[in-house]
């Protein structure tokens, strides 16, 4: 699922949520779960019965989808999180939140996680200075994050960090967006973050 190259609006019309995989389309109001609102395909406004696995499968589906990672990574997340002292699906949630493509996603460098994978992947991140190219990579609180100088006029980050004037910065991260860098101050709360997923159902899915 980590590499899917496939049309991104299907998998959330599929899962009928907004998942965030198309930011300045979802921004103008021209995603097209709001324009078909139900399933692709030719029995997509069927009504259907889900059963319990099924809602359980779903909303795994639904984190693999919005944060870009494999089932692989899901399964690594859960065991983590289940290592942890706490609530094991609010952990799952904040480990994948530390994830260093979605820290430039909530910093506001990227309209998209998937395009923060890609600036990532390609070698234009620096984390205290030093150039990391590894998505995964666990960001901890105090660490600074930053494009590369050379990176910081590209079209698509300027873009990025126009559009955060519009949905605004995370409150766990200080950004400047002159130097296009900043601090993950801490882990977030599981209050602070919107994103539809009932990861309860995620971890009694793994847990069975």
């Amino acid at each position: 699922m980590a590499r899917y190259r496939g049309p991104v609006e299907k998998i959330e019309r599929r899962l009928g949520v907004s998942l965030g995989l198309k930011g300045e389309r979802r921004l103008a109001g021209k995603s097209a779960l709001e324009k078909r609102p139900y399933p692709p395909g030719q029995h997509g406004q069927r009504r259907t019965k889900i059963s319990e696995y099924g809602l359980q499968l779903r909303e795994k589906q639904k984190a693999r989808y919005m944060y870009g990672i494999s089932e692989k990574q899901c399964l690594r997340a859960y065991k983590e999180a289940s290592r942890r002292q706490g609530n094991t699906g609010a952990n799952f949630l904040q480990y994948l939140e530390c994830r260093l493509d979605n820290v430039v996603y909530r910093m506001g460098l990227a309209t998209t996680r998937r395009l923060a994978r890609q600036i990532v992947t390609h070698g234009h991140i620096l984390v205290n200075g030093k150039r990391v190219n590894i998505p995964s990579f666990v960001v901890k609180p105090g660490m600074k994050i930053g494009v590369k100088e050379k990176m910081r006029s590209n079209a698509q980050i300027q873009r990025a960090i126009e559009l955060t004037n519009q949905t605004g910065i995370s409150p766990w991260v200080d950004v400047d967006k002159e130097k296009a860098e900043g601090i993950f101050t801490r882990v977030p709360e599981r209050e602070e973050l919107n994103v539809p997923i009932e990861e309860r159902l995620i971890i009694e899915l793994y847990s069975k």
